[in-house]
């Protein structure tokens, strides 16, 4: 077994043919189900700009709490590291999609704003410098190829 590498997968469903297929662009839904064994099905859409539903996750806002997922994992791990005790973490985070002449697309820039709940309040310089320690191992930041930045919130 190879500890270096790690497999995922999940299954994907399009659930948007309406019976008419891709006849025309307002012809089909763009719902679909991500599933993935022993987890609870998301329900996902394009973006409501682009003729998705308002009550399913898209896959910019599940990219987005990708980074924040990760560099919040990554963040506590580093804090174990650094004796620095985390009782409380939450983010606001942001992206920027363009949109170019083509009709493609990509993330700018990410914004993670990550407000952290100190034991010790006298450690906060030190927390708050941890925060780049984590994004340089997260291992969704460091596989896009756009800025992740940190700006991090003082409770």
């Amino acid at each position: 077994m190879n500890l270096s590498e790690h497999g995922y997968r999940v299954d994907l469903e399009w659930t948007g043919a309406r019976g008419a297929g891709t006849t025309g662009y307002r012809a089909y839904g763009r719902d679909h189900t991500v599933r993935a064994d022993g987890l609870p099905d998301l329900p996902g859409t394009a973006d409501p700009t682009f003729h998705g539903d308002r009550d399913r996750w898209n896959p910019e806002q599940l990219l987005l709490a990708a980074l924040a997922q990760c560099h919040m994992l990554s963040y506590l791990h580093i804090a174990v590291k650094h004796d620095v005790v985390v009782t409380g973490y939450t983010d606001q985070a942001e992206g920027t999609l363009r949109l170019n002449r083509d009709g493609s697309g990509e993330f700018t820039s990410a914004l993670l704003r990550p407000r952290v709940e100190l034991a010790d309040e006298s450690q906060r310089e030190l927390a708050d410098s941890l925060h780049r320690q984590a994004n340089a191992v997260c291992f969704i930041a460091r596989s896009v190829n756009f800025d992740v930045r940190h700006a991090p919130v003082r409770p």
